[in-house]
C-alpha cells in the first residue's frame, strides 16, 4: 500500500510547517521535557510530589541492611492496605518532613500485598519516595523490624542522622519529631 507518490512525499517533508505545527511541536517538547514532573505536581503553592512505580521486596533481611545501610534521615511508615488511619497518619508525616524543608526518605511498607499490586494502594501515599511490601512470613519479618511491635499499624520507625532509632504506634507526638529531624 502505497500513500501518494515518491515525488508526493518528498514534496510534503519540504513544505514549510506552519505556524500550528511549530506551536504543537513546542508544546510537544516542552511538555516531554518537564511535563511529568509539572503535571505531578497538584495546585500552585503545593509542593513537587513523586508518584510511586515500582515495588521493592522486604523480607525478614531488610530491616537489619536498612539500618546499618540505609539512608538518613528516614522514616518507615508499615502499614496494611486496610488501615484507616494510615494514610492520614503519613500525611501528617509528610507535611511535617515538608515543613522542614530537608531531604528525608519517606518509605511506606505494605504488610498485607505483595508485589505490584501494592502500586493500587499507592495513591495513598503519595509523596513518599520507596515503596515495600512484605515478602515472606509476616510474623518473622515483624519480629526482625521489633520484636516488641504488637502488629499494630501505623507502625512509625524514625532513623535518625546520627544513628538513632524512633518507634511510634500512630502518629509519632511533635516531640518526637523535632528529636528525629532537629
Amino acid at each position: 500500500m502505497t500513500f501518494g507518490s515518491k515525488q508526493q512525499r518528498s514534496a510534503d517533508r519540504e513544505r514549510p510547517v506552519g505556524r500550528r505545527g511549530v506551536l504543537a511541536a513546542s508544546m510537544a517538547l516542552a511538555l516531554s521535557a518537564w511535563g511529568g514532573p509539572a503535571l505531578a505536581q497538584a495546585q500552585a503553592g503545593r509542593k513537587l510530589r513523586v508518584t510511586l512505580n515500582s515495588v521493592v521486596h522486604f523480607d525478614e533481611t531488610t530491616w537489619a541492611r536498612l539500618v546499618d545501610k540505609g539512608p538518613r534521615p528516614a522514616a518507615y511508615i508499615f502499614t496494611t492496605t486496610f488501615c484507616p488511619n494510615c494514610p492520614d497518619a503519613f500525611e501528617k508525616l509528610r507535611t511535617f518532613v515538608m515543613d522542614s524543608h530537608r531531604p528525608v526518605e519517606l518509605v511506606v511498607v505494605l504488610m498485607d500485598v505483595d508485589g505490584p499490586k501494592a502500586l493500587e494502594h499507592a495513591h495513598h501515599y503519595t509523596g513518599a519516595t520507596r515503596l515495600y511490601t512484605f515478602h515472606g512470613f509476616e510474623p518473622a519479618i515483624r519480629q526482625s523490624v521489633d520484636p516488641k511491635w504488637p502488629n499494630v499499624t501505623p507502625y512509625m520507625v524514625l532513623l535518625g542522622r546520627d544513628g538513632s532509632v524512633q518507634r511510634s504506634i500512630g502518629v509519632p507526638e511533635p516531640a518526637m519529631l523535632k528529636k528525629w529531624l532537629p
